[in-house]
């Protein structure tokens, strides 16, 4: 995702690049433009934290990968701020209120003294609940619940530690419990979605909400040898993540996000695929997706290119709020050009 979000950049004629930290040795000296697959750049890759900080930049796109535990960056992102720099992650932060308060305030702490700003911004976190959702509602005279699913087929992800370990595919499904915070890839995924159902929770009125997990594996029968590796009989194959919004005993927001390593059933959702649904006076329906614009030949997805975009979209709205941490806005922002 780093290098879409660099891509992005560097193709953008609104937006200049002076700097590229990298967290592997391997792409630490190269061009930035020979990462992100384009003509050189004059920007050299580096793993000094110091030489970032030192740079004149308006903003920093943070797109580390998501690896436990879900803060482990924050200590750079605090450093960043405090030196002058805006910065947006892709991995959450697009509802600082649903935050243990303490992580709250230092991040808040280090953006005053910076006189900066701090906000999420992606596709899942960032637009699709709390943007989408929200405003499915606008023609409703009356909502009682919003439920969100999105099916994600990871079988061309090939990064083992990412699959195993991250996001937990593999796990012996008769020996772990995916709603304890004693698993990690829960523990990391919680951290990451809980704050999205509160925060459509929020925004359409519902107070003294409770959120709360059903997090279901379900195993393969037979070997799956994937782009990975290989998920051995009983290895979970499939996870169904799920965040609910309540307030007392009825549940408002619903979060559904499968992954699955499994080839899909005919009548499954297409893998990319979003689906909303208000149940209220109307009940509302939405399917939308992404995709790549015809003739593309990038080596990126469409789902890639959204959350670039929508960083990019991002920007203008972070350098101007007042310093601290920021909401993502409701609506916006957008552009086009």
């Amino acid at each position: 995702m780093g290098r879409t979000c660099l891509q992005a950049v560097i193709d953008s004629p609104r937006h200049e690049l002076v700097g590229l930290f990298v967290y592997g040795e391997r792409k630490a000296g190269k061009d930035a433009g020979e990462i992100a697959r384009r003509d050189p750049v004059g920007i050299t890759a580096t793993r000094d934290v110091e030489a970032i900080l030192a740079l004149d930049a308006d903003v920093v796109i943070h797109a580390a990968r998501l690896d436990p535990p879900a803060d482990r960056h924050d200590a750079d992102i605090e450093r960043l701020l405090r030196s002058g720099k805006n910065v947006i992650s892709i991995n959450g932060g697009t509802y600082p209120a649903h935050w243990a308060p303490e992580r709250r305030a230092r991040l808040q702490a280090a953006a005053e003294a910076g006189g900066t700003s701090f906000m999420g911004a992606g596709l899942n976190p960032g637009f699709a609940a709390e943007k989408l959702a929200v405003l499915a509602t606008g023609v409703c005279r009356d909502v009682r619940k919003v439920s969100l699913s999105e099916t994600v087929d990871c079988r061309p992800v090939k990064n083992p530690d990412y699959v195993f370990d991250v996001i937990g595919f593999g796990a012996p499904v008769d020996r772990i419990d995916p709603n304890s915070p004693d698993w990690v890839p829960a523990r990391t995924m919680n951290a990451l979605f809980e704050e999205v159902v509160a925060c459509v929770a929020d925004r359409l009125g519902w107070q003294e909400i409770e959120v709360v997990t059903d997090h279901s594996l379900t195993a393969t029968p037979v070997p799956l040898e994937i782009a990975a590796g290989r998920i051995e009989p009983g290895g979970a194959a499939r996870i169904d993540w799920r965040w609910i919004a309540r307030t007392g005993a009825t549940d408002r927001v619903e979060l559904h996000i499968a992954w699955t390593m499994e080839t899909p059933e005919p009548d499954a959702p297409e893998p990319g695929l979003w689906s909303i649904r208000v149940e209220g006076e109307p009940c509302v329906s939405i399917a939308f997706g992404v995709e790549t614009p015809a003739g593309w030949q990038e080596r990126v997805s469409a789902e890639m290119l959204g959350v670039a975009g929508a960083v990019l979209n991002a920007m203008p709205h972070v350098i101007a709020a007042p310093p601290g941490v920021v909401e993502t806005p409701e609506f916006a922002p957008w552009r086009a050009g």
